[in-house]
């Protein structure tokens, strides 16, 4: 079914391009026109990575043996935590590709503490995203190495703050549990390459429709705010960082490319705001958030993103006293 859907909606997207492609664009409005580009291109810029993260949801679901974890990590709860926020360095995938891998291993019997553990620290702890950061700043001001060790300790926090729930199937949604258990069942009912085709069906159809809202909000919103408000506030210690971590959070932008994006704003705003920046949108942000509430209940959401939210003021804070 997912793939019909899927199917049914790239021929649909071709069929508006074909026919449309004479028409003048003059009759749309500005901000008609903005809403449409930066809505397509977070939609692109995502893309990649999340069919990227469904592939290797699937490896992880159907090909790898749940035993692999037991033997390669560590027993003690903080050292698998620990280990599962290094796996990033290995996966050079951003925040919306590492949903589905999530998924996949919760599915395959990891804890949910320990997967959003994963799910904070690799889309900042990936080389990717160490490269083009060094690139955008180098060793200025301790961008790279706030950013860097910030994201570490934070995901850390998170998984130990997540593992202290007693019950913590209670923090996915009924319809990713009930999944859960439907894949345990289908593992020894049903041959590999069933399985994963079906699975990729069934990733494919629950990620896209989540993106392309995540896109459509993240587009109206940055229509809709006004950046010279955010501009006048980038001098104030404390309402630079603020400032930043609200665009962060509206612009939506992949964790790969986030550093040239806002090394626009360098000169304008204090080191501890381009920190902030950086960690919160790796983070948490309106795509993040519209592709997370496929696994995790509402208020498992509004507990993340206040956590990272106020985790990242105090790190751009401390950045902005020691900078």
């Amino acid at each position: 079914m997912g793939v019909i859907v899927g199917l049914l909606l790239l021929a649909t997207l071709v069929t508006v391009r074909v026919t449309t492609a004479e028409l003048p664009t003059e009759a749309l409005s500005d901000a008609a026109k903005d809403f449409f580009t930066l809505s397509i291109s977070v939609f692109i810029e995502s893309l990649p990575f999340v069919f990227l993260g469904v592939v290797l949801s699937v490896l992880v679901q159907v090909w790898v043996p749940a035993s692999v974890f037991d033997r390669l990590l560590p027993r003690t709860p903080v050292l698998r935590r620990v280990a599962m926020s290094l796996l990033g360095v290995f996966l050079p995938v951003c925040e919306c590709g590492n949903v589905p891998l999530a998924r996949g291993l919760i599915v395959r019997g990891l804890t949910v503490s320990e997967s959003l553990t994963f799910l904070m620290a690799a889309p900042i702890l990936n080389p990717v995203t160490i490269i083009t950061t060094y690139q955008a700043f180098g060793w200025d001001h301790g961008i790279l190495a706030g950013r860097i060790v910030g994201g570490f300790v934070v995901a850390n926090l998170i998984g130990w703050m997540f593992s202290r729930h007693p019950r913590q199937h209670e923090l996915l949604t009924p319809k990713f549990e009930a999944s859960c258990q439907v894949a345990h069942t289908e593992h020894t009912t049903r041959s590999r390459v069933r399985r994963s085709v079906l699975a990729f069906a069934e990733e494919t159809s629950t990620m896209l429709p989540a993106l392309v809202v995540g896109c459509a909000i993240a587009g109206a919103i940055q229509v809709g705010v006004s950046r010279d408000i955010m501009l006048a506030l980038g001098s104030d210690p404390v309402w630079s960082v603020l400032a930043l971590m609200a665009l962060a959070f509206v612009v939506s932008i992949c964790s790969n490319v986030d550093a040239f994006f806002v090394l626009a704003f360098g000169a304008l705003f204090m080191p501890g705001a381009i920190v902030a920046f950086l960690v919160f949108g790796a983070m948490i942000d309106i795509k993040m958030l519209a592709l997370l509430r496929t696994t995790f209940t509402t208020g498992t959401l509004v507990r993340l993103t206040a956590i990272v939210a106020l985790c990242s003021l105090v790190l751009g804070l401390g950045v902005n006293l020691i900078a």
